[in-house]
């Protein structure tokens, strides 16, 4: 469809504010980093983990600056967004290093300003300024509804209700929904109850049995202060794709707020934050996926693909750079790597890279750089050798968090035990399979063919008055390839 006068508008405000950040990269160098993931996938920990290892002394051999002694100092600055928290760095440390507790999961978006001293390979000293953004995934997944009418997602999200293990959870929306006219008079409890049982719907899909992944509107999990507003009071209707809401009808009420959420939620967050990233990485939370069954795989699939469509990528140039920024890198990170023996961390690479290939394709005809990675920011667990008669099984060793249980046992968070977690399969393909595997959302934790356990932050000593160094996985590697090529 021809662009909208909404559409040139934002185009012109985007062109100036690149133009104004343009300007101000010339006296300083710097390099906006976004960090997101959908939920529970560590984006507040590798953040943690990588101001710590910067600013304090961490482990990064594979992260070519730092490792050749390039690097003189890292430091935090004020952030340059007034308007935006800051991110709570400080505190996070304090409950992964002396709570053992892993911090609070990310419901809002936030930022911190880190700059890097270092020295470049012909001996000349310069500063990186690296303004690091922490966001929802979610929220990535509401941007295609700028591009989509109210008719269009209802139809949608109807569709993907109907399917699979969504087919049940979502009954009592349905049944609801059945009772409403569209074409009858706007009725707020109506939209109230709609947009309860279809929140309630959406929530329960999130669970660690189903473990689904799209499930936009983001807002509608984690609305912040526009909880029980009229921009976040819709849900979808059952009508025509091509219908038109008569006036003062139900559907024209869910029509008006559906586009007041894009208004208020998704076009000031494409305009502020999003537009203005350089550098992306993506983290994936592919276990819990593993743990819940083919469908959840599908789902994270399904999701990734429309987190790609988001991104604006291509190689940076002079005039990208000055009117309309692109994403030249993206890192695709599959996390708790150390939940996995290191022998399967090569088939967790492939199984995201599984995921990912549309993507790739199209990042290497735009000219950019796509790779995936298997990390754990902050490592959980160590690996051990359990002999088990004759066998000698690949084992981990770590504490699991109160209440997780495993083959009958309960664990009260203090004791440490050894865990074989088993193989992912050697061919990628064999997991996207419909009888490929069975999880949670179809079977007991028993028979699951995965099971997870999370564990607690490691337990770690100081040595004086420094602070420890976070174990990690790979972190050094993503640092390299997200800023590795503006050290040199």
């Amino acid at each position: 469809m021809p662009p909208s006068f909404q559409d040139i508008l934002e185009e012109a405000r985007l062109s100036a504010r690149a133009l104004w950040d343009y300007g101000d990269g010339l006296f300083n160098p710097t390099v906006r980093l976004g960090v997101t993931g959908l939920s529970r996938a560590g984006k507040t920990v590798f953040i943690t983990a990588l101001i710590h290892g910067l600013t304090r002394g961490g482990r990064f051999p594979v992260f070519e600056a730092y490792a050749g002694g390039r690097i003189a100092r890292a430091h935090l600055e004020p952030q340059p967004d007034d308007a935006v928290p800051r991110f709570d760095y400080e505190n996070h440390v304090s409950t992964l290093v002396a709570d053992r507790r892993w911090p609070s999961s990310t419901t809002d978006i936030s930022e911190l300003r880190l700059v890097i001293d270092y020295q470049r390979q012909n001996g000349a000293d310069r500063s990186l300024t690296l303004d690091i953004v922490d966001y929802p995934g979610e929220w990535l997944l509401d941007l295609p509804l700028l591009n989509k009418s109210f008719e269009q997602w209802s139809a949608e999200s109807l569709a993907l209700s109907r399917e699979g293990p969504r087919k049940k959870l979502a009954a009592p929306w349905h049944e609801y929904l059945a009772t409403l006219s569209a074409e009858g008079r706007a009725d707020e409890q109506a939209a109230l109850t709609s947009a309860r049982l279809f929140t309630d719907y959406l929530r329960a899909c999130r669970d660690e049995r189903f473990a689904m992944s799209l499930l936009p509107p983001g807002r509608f999990l984690m609305p912040g202060n526009l909880a029980n507003s009229p921009a976040l009071t819709f849900a979808p209707l059952d009508v025509a794709i091509d219908g038109s809401a008569p006036e003062g009808s139900l559907w024209a009420m869910m029509v008006r707020r559906y586009e007041a959420y894009k208004d208020a939620v998704v076009r000031p967050f494409f305009r502020e934050h999003f537009a203005r990233l350089d550098r992306q990485i993506v983290l994936v939370d592919a276990l819990a996926a593993f743990n819940s069954g083919p469908e959840a795989l599908h789902d994270l699939e399904a999701a990734l693909a429309g987190i790609l469509d988001c991104f604006r990528i291509g190689r940076s140039g002079f005039f990208s750079n000055l009117f309309r920024p692109r994403i030249d890198r993206i890192l695709f990170a599959a996390t708790k790597a150390d939940h996995l023996h290191h022998t399967s961390h090569d088939r967790l690479e492939a199984i995201l890279h599984r995921i990912v290939a549309r993507a790739a394709e199209r990042a290497e005809h735009e000219e950019a750089a796509i790779d995936v990675v298997a990390l754990a920011a902050v490592r959980a667990t160590r690996e051990a050798t359990v002999q088990r008669g004759r066998d000698k099984l690949p084992s981990l060793l770590g504490t699991p968090a109160a209440g997780e249980s495993a083959n009958g046992e309960l664990f009260d968070g203090a004791t440490e035990v050894a865990t074989f977690p088993g193989d992912l399969p050697a061919d990628p393909e064999s997991l996207f399979k419909g009888d490929g595997f069975r999880g949670l959302a179809s079977t007991a934790s028993e028979t699951a063919d995965f099971r997870f356990l999370r564990f607690r932050p490691p337990l770690l000593e100081r040595e004086g008055d420094a602070e420890p160094a976070l174990p990690h996985i790979r972190l050094d590697r993503a640092l390299q390839f997200l800023i590795g090529d503006r050290l040199q």
